[in-house]
């Protein structure tokens, strides 16, 4: 009886037949199709995209030069250099991420025990050459500063997860 069965499932194509179901199921559905530039998706505040360095309230920056955003990035994409200040305290004197080795992971987000480093909800960036995602001290400083009141809300709404 198996057989039977076999023959009839191959002589009257049942796999092809099963595909041609599912999609003549979907053919008449309502499509939803995002005119991208003009349309834009909701995203989530744990949204991971392009880093920024924060600062404190009074402008001192955030980072102590712990390296463990260095030293957790899988992909070895951060590099720091230390230096120490007039105070005594340590801070970066280098701190720079080569985006085009990144992969968003956020582990240095989670491991930054001051919240200094941050992925912003900004996906549309660009490089032209290789050298054009290599971020440096002053560019993420610089997108800190202009995305401070979105990284604050963003961080208001994940606290009640952490």
């Amino acid at each position: 009886m198996g057989a039977i069965k076999h023959f009839f499932k191959t002589f009257f194509l049942w796999e092809l037949v099963k595909g041609l179901m599912v999609t003549g199921k979907y053919f008449f559905v309502r499509k939803i199709t995002v005119q991208y530039p003009e349309e834009k998706t909701p995203q989530s505040f744990r949204f991971r995209g392009l880093h920024a360095l924060r600062r404190y309230p009074d402008g001192d920056e955030r980072c102590i030069a712990c390296k463990l955003c260095e030293a957790i990035c899988p992909a070895r994409a951060i590099n720091i250099d230390i230096g120490e200040r007039a105070d005594g305290s340590r801070r970066t004197t280098r701190y720079d991420i080569d985006l085009s080795k990144c992969i968003f992971c956020g582990f240095c987000e989670e491991a930054c025990p001051v919240d200094a480093i941050v992925e912003t909800r900004v996906f549309e960036y660009h490089g032209e050459a290789r050298g054009d995602l290599l971020y440096t001290k002053d560019m993420l400083l610089a997108n800190g500063a202009r995305y401070e009141p979105q990284i604050v809300v963003d961080k208001a709404l994940d606290a009640g997860y952490r």
